[in-house]
Parts: C-alpha cells; structure tokens; sequence
C-alpha cells in the first residue's frame, strides 16, 4: 500500500518538530516499513489507521519518533575516526600532559561508539583518564547501552577478538562490558535540537552520521551548539560524509588518517 500524501506528512512534520529529521518526499516507504510494527502492535489494521489515531493519541508520537531514527552503528565504526584519535587526538592531549580529558559522544545508538572509545584509551593510553557522556535520542538504545550486554551478531560487527577476549565477560548466549569500562561512560537521552548535555566542555565531540538527516539550518543550529559546548582546542569528528563546509565557517577542516576532524577558529565564539 502507498500512504497518502496527508498521512505522510502529518508523520513528517512530527518527526521533524521532535527530532529535526528531515524526511523528504520519497520516504514513504520508509515510514511504512518503520511503523507497520507499531500498527500490529496496536491492533490497527494498517499504518494508515495508525497514524490516524496518532492525532488524537500523542502518548505515542515519541514511539513513533524513535521508530523512524536509524541506530545503525558497530565497534570503531569506520575506522579512520578512530585512528585520527590514536595518532593525533589523544596524544595531543598527552603532550600537555594532561591527566584527563571530557568527551560527548552524540547519537550514541547502544553505545558501540562510547565504548570503543573507552577501550582505546584503556588499552593504549591509560594515562589518560577519560570521562565520557553519551547521549541519545532513543530510550531503548539508551537502556541497551547502559546495560554493556550484547549478543554474539553485535560483537562480530566490529569488535576484534583481543578486545573481546580483555573487556568482556561471557553471560550466557550474551557478552557484557566490563564494569571498569561502563563506568567511564555515562549515557543520557539528549534531542540535538536541545541545549548541549551537562559534563562539558568537552575536549572531544563524536557527533557521527547526524547531520546528514538534517536541513542546512538544522545543521547550522546544531553546529552552534556544538561550538559552544567545545572547550578551547577541542575536537569535533564527524561522519565520513559530513562537513561543516558552506554551514558553519567557525570551523577549521584538519586532514588526518585519511578523515577530516574539525577545530574551532582561534577568537571564535559560540
């Protein structure tokens, strides 16, 4: 079936009010595949029913709201982030030595990206004690992540085995973190269209794969935000296909491992 024009829409500017997810015409499907479950969950006989009843039942908009965010996500996702973090980030901080540093990790899905990052500096640079917030959109992301549980497909998606063997503990047919590791991230719900989360500021911001599911004004608004809540030489990593180039010009674009990691002009100011 194919949603109708209205139903779509009333879907979209929802999500868009909650989240600033900008679901573009074309994305019908998508908001068919991503609440056919709630509707069969509810009894409807359809989506379209469901969101019908969605106008009058705004207990619901914020299943609906974290139905339609992608929490795709993987132990050092990409790789390159990573890198930059090893052979530049964190040594940088090192060299001043520093005893720690503050970092927010946005969009954190079920805390794949916090948690890699913990083990690096647990395995590489344990000098260098590392406080971490991660936040994110989804109640139930958040709940897994807080958790440190996950199963045998989500461990192989990324994780090397020496990592899996030092920083996990078997559970059943489930693999949980460390508690050493879980207590230096602390997990928030946090909506980027709200003000930065309490811990900072920050010396490093991950805010990766984000911006591309929002408008330039989103992007602008949230980019400010994040200025504002980097301390003074701090580092912001976005994703692969992500630039503040033409959004936000506070920012300088640093080469490094074959990604770009993005600094904040001298004498800007949020």
């Amino acid at each position: 079936m194919t949603l109708a024009p209205d139903a779509f829409q009333f879907v979209a500017t929802l999500v868009k009010d909650r989240s600033a997810i900008d679901l573009g015409v074309g994305k019908e499907y998508l908001v068919e595949s991503r609440l056919a479950p709630l509707a069969r969950s509810a009894g409807m006989a359809d989506v379209t029913a469901y969101i019908r009843s969605l106008r009058t039942a705004s207990h619901l908009h914020s299943d609906v709201v974290e139905a339609m965010t992608t929490n795709e996500t993987s132990w050092f996702r990409d790789r390159a982030p990573f890198q930059a973090l090893r052979t530049t980030v964190l040594p940088s901080y090192e060299a001043q030595r520093r005893t720690g540093i503050r970092v927010w990790s946005a969009a954190c899905s079920s805390g794949q990206e916090p948690y890699s990052l913990a083990m690096l500096v647990a395995d590489e640079f344990a000098r260098l004690q590392v406080s971490i917030t991660a936040t994110d959109l989804s109640g139930r992301m958040l709940d897994q992540a807080r958790a440190g549980r996950y199963s045998q497909l989500e461990v192989n998606r990324g994780l090397p085995a020496p990592s899996l063997v030092k920083h996990f503990r078997r559970t059943g047919a489930a693999f949980e973190i460390s508690a050493s590791l879980r207590a230096a991230v602390s997990f928030r719900h946090h909506n980027l269209l709200d003000p930065p989360p309490m811990g900072g500021p920050f010396d490093v911001i991950l805010m990766r794969n984000v911006l591309i599911y929002f408008d330039v004004p989103t992007k602008r608004a949230v980019l400010a935000r994040v200025r504002s809540a980097l301390a003074p030489g701090g580092w912001l990593i976005l994703g692969a296909a992500e630039s503040t180039i033409g959004i936000d010009t506070a920012w300088s674009r640093v080469e490094v491992e074959g990604t770009s990691i993005y600094q904040v002009h001298e004498g800007e100011t949020s």
